[in-house]
C-alpha cells in the first residue's frame, strides 16, 4: 500500500528501568516509522520491550532517549488524540454498553450529545446494534473486547495503538475477532500499531510486521506483507503467507528465541 505521509515517528527511542538490582534495558535505540493509514504489527519474545514501546507511544510511559512523534509532534504524556486498546477490555460494570463507549468523551469533556450517535454508529459497525444498553457482565469476551475497540475510535484519534488485545480469548474467537478487526480497519483507515506474541496473528492482520529481538529490545526486521486485502481466513494456508510466517520465524530462531 502506498503510503503518502508519517502518522508515526520513531527515533532511536530508549528504556532503561532502574531496579534494586540495578539498570534494565528494555528497550535500546528503536527506529522506525508508520505511514498514515497503515496497519503495522510488532512481534517479538516475551520482555523484549513490546509493551514498553506502545506505553511510550501512548504517552503514558517517558523514555529515556530518543523520539517519538505522532503527526510531526512530540509525544510527551497522554493526548486526546491517541487510542488504545489492552488485552483486557477493561470495562466498568455499572455503566452501559454505550456509557463505557462515551468514556473517554465524558473524560476528555467534549460534550455527550453529539458523540452519541458516533457511539451509537461504531456500535452498529462491530456488530453490536441492539446492545448499546446491555452491560459488561451480559456479553461473551470477544463482545466485551469489540466494546473496547469501539472505546478507543469514539473520539475519532489519529492513532490506534492495540497491546494484544485477543490474547486472552479462545481460538476461535480470536480468529473472529481478526477478521472483524480487519473488517473494521478497512472501513475507518486508522492508523493501527498492533503489539502480538502470534506471528500468523500478525502477517494476518498488518501490511508490516516489526520483529524485535529479546531484551533489550532493537528493531531486527521490518517485513512488508504483499498479501491483498481482505484476507480471508484461507489465506493462512496459502504458500505466500507460509513464506512469510517461516521467515519471521527463521529470525526468532536465530536469536534463539520463539514465542508462540
Amino acid at each position: 500500500m502506498a503510503v503518502a505521509t508519517e502518522a508515526i515517528t520513531v527515533r532511536h527511542l530508549s528504556k532503561t528501568y532502574a531496579t534494586r538490582d540495578g539498570a534494565v534495558a528494555a528497550l535500546e535505540r528503536a527506529t522506525f516509522s508508520v505511514g498514515e493509514g497503515e496497519f503495522v504489527a510488532v512481534v517479538g519474545p516475551s520482555g523484549c520491550g513490546k509493551s514498553t514501546l506502545l506505553k511510550i507511544l501512548a504517552g503514558i510511559l517517558a523514555s529515556s532517549s530518543g523520539e517519538a512523534l505522532l503527526r510531526g509532534t512530540l509525544i510527551a504524556g497522554p493526548r486526546r488524540d491517541i487510542g488504545v486498546v489492552f488485552q483486557s477490555p477493561v470495562l466498568f460494570p455499572w455503566r452501559t454498553v454505550l456509557d463505557n463507549v462515551l468514556l473517554p468523551v465524558d473524560v476528555q469533556r467534549l460534550g455527550r450529545r453529539p458523540h452519541e450517535q458516533v457511539g451509537v454508529d461504531l456500535l452498529a459497525l462491530v456488530g453490536l446494534k441492539g446492545f448499546e444498553r446491555k452491560y459488561p457482565w451480559e456479553l461473551s469476551g470477544g463482545m466485551q473486547q469489540r466494546v473496547a475497540i469501539t472505546r478507543a475510535l469514539v473520539h475519532d484519534p489519529a492513532m490506534l495503538l492495540m497491546d494484544e488485545p485477543f490474547g486472552a480469548l479462545d481460538a476461535m474467537t480470536r480468529e473472529h475477532m481478526n477478521l472483524e478487526l480487519q473488517r473494521i480497519w478497512l472501513e475507518r483507515r486508522k492508523t493501527v500499531l498492533f503489539i502480538t506474541h502470534s506471528i500468523p496473528e500478525a502477517v494476518f492482520l498488518a501490511d508490516r510486521v516489526l520483529v524485535m529481538t529479546a531484551r533489550p529490545g532493537r528493531l531486527l526486521d521490518d517485513v512488508r506483507v504483499d498479501l491483498a486485502r481482505p484476507r480471508p481466513l484461507d489465506v493462512m494456508n496459502t504458500p505466500e503467507f507460509g513464506a512469510h510466517v517461516r521467515h519471521i520465524r527463521h529470525l526468532f530462531n536465530v536469536q534463539g528465541r520463539i514465542d508462540a
